[in-house]
């Protein structure tokens, strides 16, 4: 009588890890596509204004209202209930920071005024506006 190499009865000892690779590189594949989507930010289009610079030495806390109504804090979405934790949140991050608010043009102004309500709630006591220099006027 021969030996066989292994019992055909027994457990099957080996793992096939080709189905498992396909899914890795597909969801690899997946986030390698979305992950730009979560970062840009919004077309805001800004009032104009004469207005001074900005204080460089600190970075900002940015508050963007798009001309959607979409609510955003250093580029991260929110909803306006949830625009009072999210300052909190940022202002323990760095002590007085500068709260900068970048509304687009086409906002209604109920909602600006709801934002600017939101954040003096939670202690926001100066709020800058953030706005676009006029054009130089052309012509010689």
């Amino acid at each position: 009588m021969g030996m066989s190499g292994g019992s055909s009865n027994g457990p099957m000892s080996d793992i096939n890890v080709t189905p498992l690779v396909d899914v890795m590189l597909v969801l690899l594949v997946i986030f390698m596509v979305t992950a730009p989507m979560m970062t840009t930010g919004l077309d805001v289009n800004l009032p104009q204004a004469q207005s001074g610079t900005l204080d460089e030495t600190r970075p900002p806390i940015i508050v963007s209202v798009s001309g959607q109504s979409d609510i955003l804090v250093n580029d991260r979405r929110t909803s306006l209930a949830e625009l009072g934790g999210v300052i909190v949140q940022e202002k323990k991050a760095q002590t007085n920071p500068q709260v900068l608010l970048k509304a687009d043009r086409s906002v209604p102004y109920g909602l600006v005024v709801q934002v600017m309500g939101a954040l003096k709630a939670v202690g926001v006591e100066k709020l800058g506006m953030v706005t676009e220099s006029p054009a130089a006027p052309t012509g010689g």
